[in-house]
Formats: structure tokens, C-alpha cells, sequence
């Protein structure tokens, strides 16, 4: 196997932005790419069923910018890079089953336009189409034909849509999402297809600079709460585990929007779970501490660490888990996701 981290590292490195213009997003052109910010993705999470089977499901589309390949005039040359994952969580089974692709853009093997969301990575495809998302991957093991359709209208995170993601102007992103998604269509594990129902969330994120140097990863989430509502939550991570920086937002379900201020958010691990592929000790269960209120967040189950190295190079856990209530009522589900606990991640 090739281990492509060090490529993609390389690659993708030329020169740092001081700080990005204030946000101001226009659509449909912003759910399409940006190909001169140098990483951008398009992740939607969510959860399925069909009667009592349950699960999780999550696709991300990557694009990296080749800065030392900007000049060149050959249609060969390799100036954007696509690779995305894909994943199901058969919590009746017990598994996680996981593929990836990545490949050059262009050739219509791998293309994300700009005017539009409408993404394509070999037979894996992410298109936007009126108010829904289509996830149609069919990948090794199992597959699914997915429509995500709004419910609420786009959510801009950070300052309308500008996030900080460090203490200096430069560590930040443009970053929206979509929460409450309706689900609908059809998922396969091992062959069999299920028509399935259920909910999903979308973001969308572009940045030149998202990580502060002294960074390692961050822990995030994105809860669809069951009133409505839509949580999110983040916090950039040190060495020693310590919060570098932390934000997110709150939309209730009336549609008041509360964006978080740095302090606002504390993540306090509770229960962990050690890796037996990589050796990484994740936190399968949070006490978390946001403007919403203090919750806890709980893994529905704990072995959904994705091992990546064959795209992006990274090992991390990002896995479907339910938000619980201080009655210990469940008030919201949605997806979890720590990178950084194998190695330190690099963007």
C-alpha cells in the first residue's frame, strides 16, 4: 500500500494566508468548489433505519489544491487533488464498513464544478439537485442511493460564515451547514438493500490555513436535535489534550441562532475506548458544555475508527452517537468525530 500522507503533505503546502476576507456566501454558485483555497470538504453525516435495523452513515468529499503545479500548462498536470471516504455503521452488526477513493481532477474521473454542488470521484457521486442532496457511492461491501433534502435553511457558521478555527486571523475557514435533513432511499450491506428513512447533516467547509501549528486535531460534532434544533460544536486540540481553541453554534428549533464565543465550549472526556488497529485512546463519551446546555455525548458504538492512509493518510474516529440529556433522556443524534488520537494530523 502506498502510504500517500507525506504526497498529500507536500503537495498541498505553498504560501499561508495572513487571514481571509469577511464571508459573503451566494448560492447555489457556494455550494460548488473553490479551487483556489488550498483544502476544502463536503461531508454529509447522518443516521438510517428500517424498522428495528439501524445505522450510520457518513460520505466526505476532499479537494486539495497542488500549489507547485499552478503553472504548468498540460491538461496531465496535476493541480487539484479529489479523495473522499464512506462509511456504515451496522450497529446490529456490530461493524464498520469503510472505503475510499482518491484520484487527479479532470478527464471526468474526478471533477467538483464551481457553480453548483455536483461532485464525482470515479462511480461515487455528491450532486445537489433543487433543495436535496444525492449520495449515490457504491463502494466494496456496501452501498448506498441516498436523498438528503433541506428542511431549514442554510446555517452559516462563525461570522456569517467566516469560522475561526485559531487565535490568529489566518486559522480560519468559510464553513456552512445544512441540519435536519430528510432521508430517503436505499442502503446495502453485504448485497442486501434496505429502503431506509432518516436524517442527515451537511457541511461544507474551505479554508487556505485551518490548522494552528500547535494543533494535533480537534474533536467536533453535529447534533440534529429532536425539537428541531441543530448543535454544533468544536475544539482545536493540543499535544497534551488541552483546548487550543473552541466555538460552534446553537439554532433552536424557533431559529434563533446563538454562535459561540472561544470558551463557550468544553469538551470533558469521560469513558475511553483504545484502538486496537492503531493503538489511539478515543473518548467514546463526552461531558459537553456548550450554550445549549450540559449534555452528554455517547458513541453508539465504539469501534468506528476509519483508517484513511491510502487517501488522506490519516487514522481517526468519526462515528454515529446519540446527545443525552442531564435526565438522561436522549435529545438529539447525530456524528462525532476526534482526529489526532493515532498521530497528529497534517493538512
Amino acid at each position: 500500500m502506498i502510504r500517500r500522507r507525506p504526497l498529500l503533505a507536500a503537495l498541498a503546502c505553498g504560501p499561508a494566508a495572513w487571514a481571509l476576507p469577511a464571508a459573503h456566501l451566494q448560492f447555489p454558485a457556494d455550494h460548488g468548489a473553490h479551487p483556489a483555497s488550498r483544502t476544502e470538504w463536503w461531508y454529509i453525516t447522518g443516521h438510517a433505519e428500517q424498522g428495528e435495523r439501524r445505522f450510520g452513515f457518513q460520505v466526505t468529499f476532499f479537494r486539495s489544491r497542488v500549489a507547485q503545479t499552478q503553472d504548468l500548462r498540460s491538461r496531465f498536470a496535476a493541480k487539484q487533488l479529489l479523495f473522499a471516504h464512506a462509511a456504515v455503521t451496522d450497529l446490529a452488526g456490530g461493524r464498520l464498513l469503510h472505503d475510499q477513493r482518491i484520484a487527479r481532477a479532470g478527464f471526468g474521473i474526478a471533477e467538483a464544478a464551481q457553480d453548483d454542488g455536483r461532485l464525482r470521484l470515479h462511480d461515487w457521486t455528491l450532486v445537489r439537485e433543487g433543495d436535496t442532496w444525492h449520495a449515490m457511492v457504491p463502494a466494496s461491501g456496501f452501498a448506498f442511493d441516498l436523498r438528503c433534502a433541506a428542511t431549514q435553511p442554510v446555517l452559516l457558521q462563525g461570522e456569517q460564515g467566516l469560522s475561526r478555527k485559531g487565535p490568529l486571523p489566518k486559522n480560519a475557514s468559510y464553513y456552512y451547514s445544512q441540519p435536519q435533513l430528510a432521508v430517503a432511499g436505499t442502503l446495502s450491506v453485504q448485497g442486501r438493500p434496505l429502503a431506509v428513512t432518516g436524517k442527515a447533516w451537511l457541511d461544507h467547509e474551505w479554508s487556505d490555513e485551518y490548522l494552528p501549528p500547535e494543533a494535533v486535531g480537534w474533536d467536533w460534532l453535529g447534533m440534529n436535535l429532536d425539537d428541531g434544533g441543530a448543535l454544533t460544536a468544536f475544539r482545536l486540540r493540543r499535544a497534551d489534550g488541552s483546548t487550543l481553541w473552541d466555538g460552534g453554534s446553537f439554532r433552536n428549533a424557533e431559529g434563533a441562532l446563538h454562535v459561540s464565543l472561544p470558551g463557550e465550549t468544553e469538551f470533558r472526556p469521560q469513558r475511553r475506548w483504545s484502538s486496537p488497529l492503531s493503538g489511539a485512546n478515543y473518548p467514546v463519551e463526552w461531558t459537553l458544555r456548550t450554550p445549549a446546555g450540559v449534555h452528554t455525548v455517547r458513541a453508539l458504538m465504539d469501534n468506528q475508527e476509519l483508517d484513511s492512509r491510502s487517501s488522506t493518510g490519516a487514522i481517526y474516529w468519526e462515528g454515529l452517537s446519540d446527545l443525552i440529556d442531564p435526565q438522561g433522556r436522549r435529545v438529539g443524534r447525530g456524528y462525532l468525530e476526534m482526529t489526532g488520537y493515532a498521530t497528529r494530523l497534517r493538512m
